[in-house]
């Protein structure tokens, strides 16, 4: 489209309606400068989205500003970035969703370690699970005041500990 005063052409496209009558006015950049419009040089397209973004969010753009940060130290997720050092032990909870990203993006996606046991202990983590449980449903029982069951589940573990584990050293008289 060309100017609406001159042939060259037209960055602002203004739509005006007034008592239901639409206007369309096109102006070249000087004709723009002199009806009062603002014309910013050449923005980068990340530039004009994080503005509208932060147009059209309350408080949008002042919380990715400032990113997460811990209640125990104040340290800021974008600190963190840049220094690359936790300012706490609590950090690690204020930061527990970035990190998990952070850490998954650097190991390609493996978050979790599934490798080999070591040989001999095959079966050690599936009776970790099953002392664990015991533990729980002992515990259970004994605030539940079922006195007999709570026996049962002490003889089990009892049991489950003396039982030969696979990888455990022996112990000598």
């Amino acid at each position: 489209m060309t100017c609406d005063h001159c042939d060259k052409p037209a960055v602002v496209h203004e739509v005006i309606i007034k008592d239901g009558q639409k206007q369309e006015v096109h102006l070249c950049e000087e004709h723009a400068a002199e009806a009062g419009h603002k014309i910013p040089v050449q923005a980068p397209i990340n530039e004009m989205l994080t503005q509208f973004v932060s147009a059209n969010v309350p408080g949008g753009s002042k919380k990715r500003r400032q990113g997460a940060k811990c209640a125990s130290c104040g340290l800021t997720f974008t600190r963190f970035r840049k220094t690359g050092i936790l300012g706490c032990p609590e950090c690690y909870k204020s930061f527990d969703k970035q990190l998990g990203t952070l850490v998954s993006n650097a190991h390609g996606g493996g978050t979790h370690h599934v490798g080999k046991q070591p040989t001999g202990r095959e079966g050690l983590q599936e009776r970790k699970a099953i002392r664990q449980k015991l533990v729980r449903e002992l515990d259970d029982a004994v605030a539940s005041e079922q006195y007999e069951r709570a026996a049962r589940l002490r003889d089990s573990l009892m049991k489950l500990d003396t039982e030969d584990v696979p990888g455990k050293p022996e112990l000598e008289d």
